[in-house]
């Protein structure tokens, strides 16, 4: 059985209980009645004002109007007050408010500034502000050390650098073999023999991991953790030091060691391993130093941190790289593949294969197409993601990652720039027998890889490289971006400001407009639409008065406003 459902209880009375309760009411009534009988009404009593009787009569009213009048000057004055103060306080509201139109026109202004500075001054990753702050380095610095792959000595060096500091007597050239763990021994040894014949050359191998302060302070809490079982020792760090405090000496004063270098051959981790501490960033990426860094050493000396060497574009692809800044993105995809392709060319192919453990290839695609299948990398649908394999293998190459070697030449051939007198005017100051002892040293305490795992790689010769601004040649294109990313960012900056000083009563009226205009054209439409579904006994004036009014909607309701009052029983509304 269904529950019935439970009703409300009704207000209905029976007439006992109505007129017992109008009873009571009345009773209620005569109580309050009687009871204010007793209490007596106090009815407010009338001024009697003064009596004709008595005496100064005419005095007394004079002072009462007197009294009056005082009193509305009062008021009078209190109004007059009032409005002197609403009048100072719209005043100061007015002024407000202009130092506020001030201000914001005043930060406007200082913004459009700052964004004409910062146009100028272009991005820090520009070449031109590389190339000017690689000039501060070399204008600065005593003693200039040129940071050396020791994978690919031959390809690192710049001859525009070199023939910039041999230009002037008061300037040092050092040649720095970095990542000499990367390189067989036999290999090494050979490089330094051929590379001292012309700058004295300092074999370094840089730390892969240093604890900074920060790092230390995390250790102790328990909050970090460094892996201790990576190689965090620097060797030639001692060597490097004797040498530039020895030239300190001979010169009587403090020095400035300028570091320079192509991309990714180890400047920063260099100043690093000098000081013992991270005093300069570093990083797998390209160009992360972007301006010139001042690291002191001793009282004696200071290390002056450069960002890397522009590449000239005139330069080979191999050349470019792997010692130039190539962008990795999506633009920059196909240098990214380019680059691949003339790196393999340059090197062993049975080498590369049994290195990476990958199948015979043809083509740099079908490399990269096996090597993404081995790694896993893969797309939706399982197909291979060959551009961020491109990008891996390209940080590798320019990394410390793969081992791979360079032959120097047969023939030592000194550059158009260099002639004895020149070497011998650099190698003056410095103690060139114990440099070999320590270089020995150096060689001998570090482990080397073997020669059939290290790929043999065919260098090129010396990279070319641009130093000073003016000779900076940009690309068409990326002016053009430039410029055109700037204009861009103003209008849209100027559309924000004018639709934020719209006021919120404005944008209310103009949505409700929005909304009628929106109405009405939803109306005009529809007639539309009626009208050209009327039967063919209509007339072709009928016709192209529908199809006028279908095209220009709101010029119909202006037009056929009156027309709209009278209804037309020919037509067939749906």
């Amino acid at each position: 059985m269904k529950r019935p459902k439970l009703r409300k209880a009704s207000k209905r009375l029976s007439c006992h209980k109505r007129y017992k309760i109008q009873k009571k009411i009345r009773e209620h009534h005569r109580k309050l009645r009687k009871e204010a009988k007793k209490r007596g009404r106090k009815k407010p009593r009338k001024d009697p004002g003064i009596p004709s009787a008595a005496p100064f009569k005419e005095e007394l009213l004079r002072e009462a109007e007197q009294r009056k009048q005082r009193l509305e000057e009062l008021k009078q004055k209190q109004k007059l007050d009032r409005q002197k103060e609403l009048e100072k306080r719209r005043k100061l509201d007015a002024k407000k408010n202009a130092a506020k139109i001030k201000e914001n026109a005043e930060g406007k202004e200082s913004s459009k500034k700052s964004r004409a500075k910062t146009k100028k001054l272009l991005d820090k990753n520009s070449p031109k502000s590389f190339c000017r702050e690689l000039e501060k380095v070399i204008e600065a610095s005593d003693v200039i050390l040129e940071v050396l792959d020791a994978r690919d000595p031959l390809g690192c060096r710049c001859p525009q650098l070199e023939q910039a500091v041999c230009s002037r007597r008061d300037k040092k050239l050092l040649l720095v073999l970095n990542k000499i763990d990367l390189v067989p021994k036999e290999n090494l040894e050979k490089w330094l023999n051929y590379l001292k014949n012309e700058f004295p050359t300092v074999a370094f191998k840089s730390a892969t991991l240093l604890k900074d302060r920060n790092m230390l302070e995390k250790v102790k809490k328990g909050s970090a953790r460094i892996e201790l079982s990576k190689n965090t020792e620097c060797f030639g760090s001692e060597c490097l030091l004797k040498l530039l405090r020895e030239h300190c000496k001979t010169r009587n004063k403090a020095i400035q060691v300028g570091v320079v270098g192509f991309p990714n051959v180890g400047k920063s981790s260099i100043i690093n391993g000098l000081k013992g501490a991270r005093a300069c960033n570093v990083g797998p990426a390209r160009g992360v130093t972007k301006a010139m860094q001042i690291v002191p050493v001793d009282k004696q000396m200071k290390i002056l941190d450069s960002p890397s060497i522009v590449a000239d574009p005139s330069n080979s692809t191999l050349a470019l790289a792997l010692r130039s800044i190539i962008d990795t993105g999506e633009s920059g995809l196909t240098n990214v593949v380019e680059g691949i392709d003339a790196i393999i060319s340059h090197c062993n192919k049975q080498q590369v294969i049994l290195f990476y453990s990958i199948p015979d290839f043809r083509t740099t695609e079908e490399f990269l197409t096996l090597l993404a299948q081995k790694r896993g990398m893969l797309k939706k649908g399982g197909l291979p993601d060959t551009e961020n394999v491109a990008r891996l293998l390209l940080c590798d190459w320019t990394g410390a990652k793969i081992s791979y070697h360079s032959h120097p030449p047969e023939q030592q051939r000194l550059p158009p720039y260099l002639t004895e007198d020149k070497i011998a005017e650099m190698q003056k100051d410095f103690n060139l027998k114990k440099l070999e002892e320590e270089n020995t040293t150096t060689v001998q305490a570090l482990k080397y890889p073997n020669l059939a795992s290290s790929i043999i790689f065919q260098s090129a010769e010396m990279t070319n490289g641009t130093i000073k601004e003016s000779q900076v040649v940009e690309k068409a294109s990326e002016r053009m971006n430039l410029e055109g990313d700037g204009e861009d960012d103003d209008e849209e900056e100027e559309d924000e400001e004018e639709n934020f000083t719209e006021s919120d009563d404005d944008q209310h009226n103009m949505e409700e407009e929005e909304s009628i205009e929106e109405e009405d054209n939803t109306h005009v439409i529809r007639k539309a639409k009626l009208e050209t579904q009327q039967p063919s006994a209509t007339t072709p004036e009928t016709q192209t008065a529908a199809a006028d009014s279908h095209s220009n909607a709101l010029p119909f309701i202006m037009d056929k406003a009156a027309d709209d009052d009278a209804y037309d029983f020919n037509t067939d509304y749906v």
